[in-house]
């Protein structure tokens, strides 16, 4: 839509965030040519500069009324936040003043010792520095790194950032309205290594420095300020809630000639609705996809509260009903009034791929049912012009719209009787393996014989720059099928042979093939479709292309068999074959929204058990299903989690229970805070399970002993985030601080998880270091 129709509304069109990434990955670029010494500090600021520029003109030119400055970040908004108001460990030796950026990103990546980390102020620790650590931003793929308070915690405006690109926008000629993370989503995503110290007890040290920089920007001619709140869709107790009154009537109070538009989002605000509503701010931003239901409440808002309602989907790729959306809040408006509302997606468009209209490959009919962000932009003017001006003005919009949602409910092309058939057909005997875990235990030791103490790694191995090139070169024709193939197959050996040399226990193939854990099955199974540009940030300069699932899934032929059987054909050693699991795939997906999660979860468990099934039979011992998005899949509210858990593990028994008792089932996982979902991680049965505990210094598996949980785990000793390479005394000092959890036949060695995205010249001392430190632990025993 052009400008010039868009300039006919008199709505307002928001947009709370958009993708920061650049449409050809722009920042990546720059940041690991930085972080390789390629290119300097300002070439990395000004490829910044450049990209919020752009960004700023796109919005400006679709229609964008409302556009938002300080939602661009060289790694994470919320560890901006915490440079921001210095809550700086003293591990990164900052000592006031301006943060620099080796030091912001020692925090993001972690630091090797030495001179070259001098400009991060802690050369003196002769072993570098670890990040901070780092999970999943509420229930979505992205990553952000957790703060690390203490009870002693001063805070400082320490970082300028959301003032200067305000500055910056308004020199360009935009007024925008910045992005801050709110005070006490802050303090709530926040941990302490103090036991028993809550970090919102901090909030009173907190306030005055966001005071501060809303009196900065309110000086500086800011009318509004957006304050992203989505802890108001969790389960806030008593304190939290209060926590929100006493931030929101400080900022009333110390900066009144500034309007906070205060965004909840990723849910409904349920039983903090009340405290939401009665917040003296000028603005409040509804989630309306996840939570429609909240639109019958805006009625309940003062009458000088502007409203911005969420409408289109900030999370998936979806192309809306506009006429739909139309009908359901044309009535709201009409009653509040324009001038109180604001057109918005659910939340930031972080979440979603940029333009649709980079996909030149996409299948034409499953493209039309999408939108990326600039056509959820495109969506918002469209919808905008609709009630502003009427129907009549957007009319060949709607007319589209329309069409493409008729054509996606009546394609045949979505839905298979096969699949429907089978998934009725699944039974108890689908989901139990034949016997309890000691008596496999057993069986599988006696085929194994490994020693105590045995040390694998998860899975995949560096993808270096000459593999990338040779997969380029075989996707452009440049390189045949035959070539690529013994290409692949001499990588796999180099691996095998590097890995035998080095004393690793059970090995694996590296995955060299694969492009992505995910992507690699959905290319093979049917249902899925996939993006060539279509890039999501996952953390810092790792971006993902998720698959699209569009329709029913099912496995026409085994995807993994050939190349289990050649690596297992190079050693005597036990290689373990790797699968994703049907929850992660899922999670990593963008999922079709016209049928439950739920079934379409199952429709993978079976695929993937058909595949387990060929593995097994082609004489793998070993078989790895990760699971590492099993618990970012819970819902933000717990009374939802156990729907969700039941047909989670269901869908991991349904793709793991085929096999017999000698066959060893490993699993993985990342991020997971397990106490609160232990009970399900026994339920999945797995033989083995691996997880991410480095960062945490085995505080993780406080619930597996807590629970008594009787299989095998192998708690992660090597931070693979992070360039740092860990010492032999390190891992051993972790070792020995897991076996005061954990008894010694439980106890494997491995990495926190995939080694995919480090080089090698750091996975080969760091792993022959691994291995080193389970000698001293078999020695110790």
């Amino acid at each position: 839509m052009s400008s010039s129709t868009n300039s006919v509304s008199s709505l307002a069109v928001a947009t709370l965030g958009t993708p920061r990434i650049g449409p050809r990955r722009e920042l990546k670029l720059a940041l690991e040519s930085f972080w390789s010494g390629a290119t300097d500090e300002q070439a990395l600021i000004e490829t910044g500069i450049g990209l919020r520029a752009a960004n700023w003109a796109r919005q400006k030119k679709l229609g964008v009324t409302v556009i938002p400055s300080n939602d661009f970040s060289f790694y994470d908004q919320v560890l901006d936040t915490a440079v921001m108001v210095g809550a700086i460990p003293d591990v990164y030796g900052w000592k006031g003043g301006p943060v620099s950026l080796a030091t912001y990103f020692a925090m993001a990546r972690g630091a090797n010792g030495g001179a070259h980390d001098e400009s991060c102020g802690h050369a003196h620790h002769a072993h570098g520095v670890p990040a901070l650590e780092m999970t999943k931003w509420f229930d979505t793929n992205y990553h952000y790194m957790v703060p690390e308070l203490s009870r002693d915690q001063r805070f400082a405006l320490a970082s300028r950032k959301p003032i200067e690109e305000y500055e910056e926008a308004k020199a360009l000629g935009y007024q925008t309205r910045p992005v801050l993370i709110g005070p006490v989503t802050f303090l709530k995503l926040a941990k302490s290594k103090e036991t028993g110290f809550e970090p919102l007890s901090l909030l009173d040290r907190l306030l005055p420095v966001y005071v501060e920089v809303l009196r900065e920007l309110a000086g500086r001619g800011a009318e509004w300020v957006q304050l992203d709140e989505p802890c108001l869709v969790l389960d806030l107790d008593v304190s939290a809630q209060k926590a929100l009154q006493q931030a929101y009537a400080a900022f009333a109070k110390e900066v009144p000639q500034i309007r906070i538009m205060l965004a909840g989002y990723f849910g409904a605000l349920g039983n903090n609705r009340d405290t939401a509503f009665a917040l003296p701010v000028a603005g409040l931003h509804l989630d309306l996809v996840r939570a429609p239901e909240q639109l019958e409440d805006v009625a309940k808002l003062a009458d000088d509260c502007v409203i911005s309602l969420g409408v289109i989907d900030g999370r998936n790729i979806w192309r809306a009903d506009l006429t739909g959306v139309l009908d359901r809040i044309e009535p709201v408006i009409a009653m509040l009034g324009k001038e109180r509302v604001q057109i918005a997606p659910s939340c930031s468009l972080l979440h979603v791929p940029i333009d649709l209209g980079l996909e030149t490959k996409l299948d034409p009919e499953v493209s039309s049912w999408l939108a990326f962000a600039i056509q959820k932009i495109e969506e918002l003017a469209t919808l905008a012009t609709a009630l502003g001006s009427g129907r009549e003005h957007a009319a060949q919009a709607l007319k589209a719209s329309d069409a493409a949602a008729s054509a996606r409910k009546t394609s045949s092309r979505i839905h298979d009787p096969k699949v429907a058939q089978r998934l009725s057909s699944i039974d108890d005997g689908m989901r139990r393996r034949t016997s309890a875990f000691r008596q496999r235990a057993a069986a599988q030791h006696q085929r194994f014989k490994l020693p105590s103490f045995p040390t694998t790694t998860i899975g995949s191995f560096p993808q270096t720059p000459e593999i990338r090139k040779a997969r380029a070169a075989h996707s452009k024709g440049e390189l045949s099928d035959a070539g690529y193939k013994i290409f692949l197959q001499n990588q796999t050996k180099r691996a095998v042979r590097w890995q035998e040399t080095i004393g690793l226990d059970v090995l694996v193939h590296g995955e060299f093939e694969r492009n992505d854990m995910v992507q690699y099955f959905g290319e093979q199974l049917s249902g899925f479709v996939f993006t060539e540009n279509g890039w999501v940030q996952s953390y810092g300069s790792r971006y993902v292309r998720p698959p699209i699932l569009f329709g029913d899934v099912s496995r026409p032929l085994p995807m993994t068999v050939e190349w289990w059987r050649y690596a297992q054909s190079l050693t005597e050693k036990p290689m373990k074959a790797m699968l994703t699991g049907p929850v992660t795939i899922l999670n990593w997906s963008f999922v079709r929204n016209d049928i439950p999660r739920s079934e379409a979860c199952r429709q993978i468990a079976l695929a993937m058990r058909d595949e387990v099934a060929d593995l097994e039979a082609a004489g793998a011992g070993m078989i790895q299903i990760d699971e590492a998005a099993l618990r970012e899949g819970l819902p933000l509210r717990k009374s939802e989690w156990q729907a969700y858990l039941d047909w989670a593990v269901d869908s991991f028994r349904i793709c793991s229970s085929g096999v017999r008792d000698e066959t060893q089932i490993h699993t993985h996982m990342c991020y997971s805070e397990f106490n609160d979902i232990i009970d399900a991680i026994g339920a999945m049965d797995a033989d083995v399970i691996s997880i991410e505990t480095s960062r945490s210094k085995m505080e993780l598996l406080d619930a597996f002993r807590n629970y008594r949980y009787p299989n095998e785990i192998g708690p992660g000793v090597y931070d693979i985030h992070s360039p740092r390479i860990p010492e032999i005394a390190e891992m051993t000092e972790l070792l020995k601080l897991a076996r005061q959890q954990l008894s010694d036949g439980q106890l494997w060695i491995n990495p926190d998880c995939g080694l995919k995205t480090r080089k090698w010249e750091e996975v080969r001392p760091a792993l022959a270091n691994m291995v080193a430190a389970a000698r001293e632990l078999r020695e110790l025993a």
